[in-house]
């Protein structure tokens, strides 16, 4: 149990304020010599000759009690409390709802929903990975590009400066791109750094990439990529695939599984 904020006395001053009292000191006297009321030293003094041995022993007596009352005549019966807590449980509803359908205050609903935990909607569960696996090598190749901005000097994830000079802005280098593909089964995969991603620069690429996976007896069945333009608008690519017997599978808009 914690100290009242507002107490001048912590245990082990009113432990010292009692022992006075015990050695013959007044009420008063023991409250003047800690600069206390002499209320306070009263109270104390009842509440150490009311504990018990144990209490005494311990010097558990000095702590704060809690400030929750013994009785509430006016808390809402055992009944009803059950009845909003199966609404809860049963509708979700929130106290207005409730409310209405129990037939009390939805002041009185908030209240016993936060005194049973049920205030809150439970968290729906995070769903898990669906890892997946196609059964056999080429069933599936999956093709990406990566981007990475050229640099004179390291950046901020090693200098810890995030700041960019004039020159930087003006003398930008540019970009490399990764393209790469790699098989679903096997994980076997292809990769290489262009200057661009450009649609005549994907097309040659899958076509090096598809000729790679076949001098490894990998025939591709099927080829998935995002809805980037140079996939989905290059009629150079959509030949090829369409030459090679392979089907274009578009992940949806953000969902990079």
């Amino acid at each position: 149990m914690g100290i009242h904020a507002n107490a001048k006395l912590g245990p082990a001053g009113r432990r010292r304020l009692v022992e006075l009292i015990r050695q013959g000191s007044t009420e008063r006297a023991a409250a003047a010599a800690l600069s206390v009321a002499p209320a306070t030293a009263h109270r104390w003094s009842v509440r150490e000759r009311q504990a018990t041995a144990e209490e005494r022993a311990s010097g558990s007596w000095a702590l704060d009690r809690r400030s929750r009352p013994h009785r509430s005549p006016a808390r809402t019966d055992v009944l009803t409390e059950q009845r909003i807590c199966q609404e809860r449980r049963r509708t979700g509803w929130g106290p207005r709802l409730i409310a209405g359908a129990v037939g009390v205050a939805h002041s009185t609903v908030h209240a016993v929903l936060r005194r049973h935990g049920l205030s809150r909607a439970a968290k729906a569960p995070r769903s898990t990975f669906c890892r997946y696996e196609w059964p056999c090598p080429g069933d599936l190749l999956h093709m990406d590009v990566k981007r990475y901005p050229r640099f004179m000097r390291p950046g901020h994830a090693v200098t810890g400066d995030r700041t960019r000079t004039r020159a930087d802005k003006r003398d930008a280098l540019g970009h490399d791109y990764f393209h790469a593909v790699v098989d679903d089964h096997t994980r076997l995969a292809y990769g290489e750094l262009l200057n661009d991603e450009k649609a005549a620069t994907v097309t040659a690429f899958t076509e090096r990439a598809l000729a790679w996976f076949a001098d490894h007896a990998i025939s591709a069945q099927r080829v998935m990529t995002d809805g980037a333009w140079s996939y989905t608008h290059d009629r150079a690519l959509r030949d090829r695939f369409a030459e090679h017997e392979i089907r274009h599978i578009i992940t949806p808009p953000y969902t990079p599984r």
